[in-house]
């Protein structure tokens, strides 16, 4: 009888922890983050930046980041996007492999060619120019709380050596931008809060380059995303082959009427 009461108290203490659990009101899940798009483009310039679906779209990827996803759901998928970094931060594998980390998450080992990452499921690869204006969007998985450490998210950006990517040393010699992972659009929902920093640039030589989105959580706890980006080609030709035709035929309307001035004085 002692033992039927006791197990039976058990039972009912249970049930009602968990009857209070599912009945508390706005419990925040903690999730990690990612890199959903490298190449996000407003719909309107100036003002407060909208990194919601509604304030502007995308145009580049994350390594075989899948479309028709709802924005801050690949936590829910298998597998899941988020890839945490394992062993000694600064010498861990850049990019998720499916092998390796704490949080394996997917598959973003590099492609060959690095184009057949993108496309059809996929979303495009980044494609730029030196100068130009890169946004990359991220979500904020509870994360950008007022009592939230607002952290940097480092931009890591080098080219590929031997068709392999480079590592995680080459990178970090290699940061072009750091930008405050708190900066997100007001919502509701903790979880999904649109987030994201934009940064120019840099100066480098035409040709596919690694970049790696890179977060600390906590001290030494570190979630990556990787996307390849195209800088310079086609279309960098093309524009700078247009402006060196507007000089020269400037130049050549300039010959021609100091010509005509010159045949009319004599």
């Amino acid at each position: 009888m002692i033992f039927s009461t006791t197990y039976t108290t058990i039972l009912a203490t249970a049930a009602l922890a968990l009857l209070t659990l599912s009945s508390t009101p706005n419990t925040v899940v903690e999730a990690h983050s990612w890199a959903e798009c490298i190449d996000w483009k407003f719909k309107k310039s100036g003002g407060k930046q909208d990194w919601t679906d509604k304030g502007g779209y995308c145009t580049g990827y994350a390594r075989r980041f899948p479309l028709g996803k709802k924005f801050a759901s690949l936590d829910e998928a298998d597998p899941s996007r988020h890839y945490q970094q394992a062993g000694n931060p600064n010498t861990a594998l850049p990019c998720s492999d499916r092998k390796h980390g704490r949080d394996v998450g997917s598959d973003e080992t590099r492609a060959n060619p690095p184009s057949k990452a993108y496309g059809g499921k996929y979303g495009r690869m980044t494609v730029t120019t030196v100068g130009d204006t890169l946004c990359v969007r991220w979500p904020a998985k509870n994360h950008a709380e007022k009592n939230e450490d607002n952290t940097k998210v480092q931009i890591n950006l080098s080219k590929n050596k031997d068709g392999k990517d480079p590592s995680q040393q080459e990178l970090l010699k290699n940061t072009i931008a750091l930008l405050p992972y708190k900066n997100c659009n007001s919502n509701s929902d903790s979880d999904k809060r649109a987030c994201g920093g934009c940064f120019k640039v840099p100066v480098r030589a035409q040709g596919i380059y690694l970049l790696q989105w890179r977060w600390m959580l906590n001290k030494g706890e570190w979630y990556t995303s990787c996307a390849d980006i195209q800088i310079g080609g086609g279309s960098v030709t093309g524009s700078v082959s247009k402006i060196v035709g507007t000089i020269v035929g400037k130049n050549k309307n300039k010959n021609k009427k100091g010509k005509a001035k010159g045949k009319g004085k004599h």
